[in-house]
């Protein structure tokens, strides 16, 4: 079971919501406004958020803004809902660290979906036999922990850069497609439309920003790996 606070304006909504999280056991927080979302996330951390993009007093995407620049949220795993079509509109929230995101109209098995996906990646694995800590070069991703060092300095990662950078780390030098890094986002039968895609792109660059922007490899027309220079 987790602990989901949804941010939406639209009883209607939460309402369904609330009613298909609660139906796969979790408990579950509506609030109606990006500033009782905030409030409430400071007050009672959740497991994950779940955030509408237009609402009033505070919006999304100044809610995520707000969350990922604090240390004690800025891990905290994030679905974003959105009515905008635009694919910078649906973009801009995930280069504020958002993890994923859905469009209006939306399934709702299809956001339980994703949220179970959020949820697996973010669990901290302290039972025994969790994954041991992957050294590439200067970079140590640790999935026990949900901690990435490089140079031996904390960078903190969001779920989904996080669960990026993990399958990178795993196999230096080789080449993910797009679509390979989805299902490690989303799991084997997680979107692939042009415009998801894209989520890959833009962790990618913000892994760059924290990291080293020569660490993660472009291959055009293929993806993605991660090239280890030596340790200095």
């Amino acid at each position: 079971m987790a602990r989901i606070l949804v941010a939406e304006d639209d009883p209607k909504q939460a309402e369904l919501i609330r009613r298909y999280a609660v139906a796969e056991g979790h408990e579950v927080t509506t609030v109606p406004d990006g500033r009782a979302a905030v409030d409430e996330v400071r007050h009672r951390p959740p497991d994950l958020l779940i955030l509408d993009v237009m609402m009033p007093r505070l919006d999304g995407l100044d809610v995520c803004r707000l969350l990922r620049a604090a240390p004690e949220t800025e891990a905290l795993p994030i679905l974003m809902l959105t009515a905008r079509a635009g694919e910078e509109d649906l973009l801009d929230g995930l280069d504020l660290g958002a993890d994923d995101y859905l469009t209006k109209p939306y399934s709702p098995r299809e956001l339980m979906a994703r949220s179970r996906a959020l949820l697996r990646r973010h669990r901290v694995a302290t039972r025994e036999g969790a994954r041991p800590a992957i050294t590439a070069g200067e970079l140590v991703v640790s999935p026990a922990t949900h901690e990435v060092r490089f140079r031996a300095v904390a960078v903190p990662c969001t779920p989904g850069e996080f669960a990026l950078l993990e399958a990178l780390a795993a196999e230096p030098g080789r080449v993910f497609s797009r679509d390979q890094l989805l299902r490690e986002l989303h799991g084997p039968h997680g979107p692939s439309d042009h415009v998801t895609r894209r989520t890959v792109d833009v962790h990618v660059a913000n892994l760059r920003k924290k990291l080293d922007p020569a660490l993660i490899r472009t291959v055009y027309g293929v993806g993605y790996s991660l090239a280890v220079p030596p340790a200095r």
